[in-house]
């Protein structure tokens, strides 16, 4: 019988709703100490083992189904089986952004839910790697990483944290290779930029803008986050007027580095004004959703991106000015991005084919995302209020939408999609 009318039967014949309610409840009790609660643990477990038994008795690879009839619902289960029939083979490693995508400020609090959190744990006791990849610092990451995991997971040698969008790489229980700074790689000149925007960034950042803003504490990009709750009218208004704040600084660090500002092309004077124009131009073209900042505040330059001298535009293409609405306006090196830091923690891992499940909710995770496809090194997943461009890869890809803060329910159909790559190895 094939496997899709094993699925219908699995689903049909037994009641794997209850079934996946006493696992859930087995998995993530809380640790109490009460004799009678823990009877009642006990009692739901030797329940859980009855119905899986029935299971196990009826299939011929009755522990594989009885294994995905407990973790993933129908539709989960038949969604693994497609998965499975096109690629022909199992996830080797998951890539994880973390905020909008394990967790939401709107959807969970803004922690990871503990049934999210138990899943990943037993990917890891199955050998898959976990490469946690995020915008965040090291510190925030690693803090959050062992408060949910546990430190016996993030120091197993088995996971990476991709941090700061690809400047670094932090892999604990690999000697000298545990952390790389990739920004280090940079040459002089573009250094030499980042390093005069920090310094003024907040100095010469206007009174409402430094009262409204913060800095995050990253150790090469330039990060400036709300004051205000994420998502807020408050925090989108602040995070607009950063962003233009942001490129305009870049501008005149930029011109100064190259030594455009105030200087002439022959008879030609070039102004600062004009070398801010030139670089709002440059990633109003970049990027719709700057445009349309720029646009909304008034600042949009009467220039087209192909006015930009080649000179400062060669430089501009390679800094990467990000803007996340209502949560940050950013500065990073387009040659330090979430894909060089995902490739660098494969190659510590010793990942050689990677088959990645890649979720994320931005652009910086898109990029990864298509990188994978053109690769055929994985599969892409995303919550529904993730970017526009990165919504519309994962719809034309498989589908894996999933709802605010439920990104557990992608986990459960790649672990049924591994257990059923199973079966397919031994055919």
């Amino acid at each position: 019988m094939e496997r899709y009318d094993l699925v219908y039967r699995l689903y049909d014949e037994y009641d794997t709703a209850t079934l996946r309610e006493y696992q859930e409840f087995v998995d993530v009790f809380p640790a109490v100490d009460s004799r009678v609660a823990l009877e009642h643990w006990q009692e739901a477990t030797e329940e859980l083992e009855a119905r899986k038994n029935e299971i196990r008795a009826d299939f011929a690879a009755g522990e594989t189904f009885a294994e995905v009839a407990s973790w993933a619902d129908r539709d989960q289960a038949f969604t693994a089986l497609d998965l499975e029939a096109k690629y022909g083979r199992a996830v080797n490693v998951l890539v994880l952004d973390v905020d909008e995508t394990l967790r939401s400020a709107g959807g969970t609090d803004n922690e990871i839910p503990r049934e999210t959190l138990h899943v990943l744990t037993e990917f890891h006791e199955a050998g898959v790697p976990i490469v946690i990849c995020t915008g965040q610092t090291l510190e925030n990451v690693k803090g959050f990483a062992i408060q949910g995991l546990g430190s016996e997971i993030v120091h197993s040698g088995n996971l990476s944290i991709v941090y700061e969008a690809g400047t670094g790489v932090f892999t604990p229980g690999h000697g000298a290779d545990t952390k790389q700074l990739l920004y280090e790689d940079l040459d002089e000149e573009i250094r030499a930029v980042f390093d005069d925007v920090r310094s003024r960034v907040l100095p010469e950042a206007p009174e409402e803008l430094r009262r409204g803003c913060h800095l995050q504490g990253n150790e090469f990009n330039i990060t400036m986050k709300p004051n205000y709750e994420t998502g807020s009218a408050d925090a989108r208004a602040v995070i607009d007027e950063a962003l233009v704040y942001l490129v305009d600084l870049l501008a005149d660090a930029v011109g100064s580095a190259l030594e455009l500002n105030g200087n002439g092309d022959g008879e030609t004077e070039i102004s600062d004004e004009t070398v801010v124009d030139w670089t709002r131009a440059f990633y109003a073209d970049q990027d719709p959703e700057i445009r349309a900042v720029l646009e909304s505040e008034g600042v949009y330059p009467d220039r087209e991106a192909d006015e930009v001298p080649a000179r400062l535009a060669d430089t501009l293409e390679r800094i990467d000015v990000a803007y996340y609405e209502a949560d940050a306006a950013e500065i990073g090196s387009l040659e330090l991005n979430k894909v060089v830091g995902v490739e660098r923690a494969f190659d510590v891992l010793g990942i050689d084919d990677p088959f990645a499940l890649v979720m994320g909710d931005s652009k910086s995770d898109l990029r990864v995302m298509e990188w994978v496809e053109e690769n055929d090194a994985g599969i892409a997943a995303a919550p529904e209020h993730a970017s526009r461009d990165t919504l519309e890869h994962v719809l034309e890809t498989d589908e894996l939408v999933f709802d605010r803060g439920k990104s557990v329910d992608v986990l459960r159909t790649v672990y049924a999609l591994n257990r059923l790559a199973r079966l397919g190895d031994s055919r």
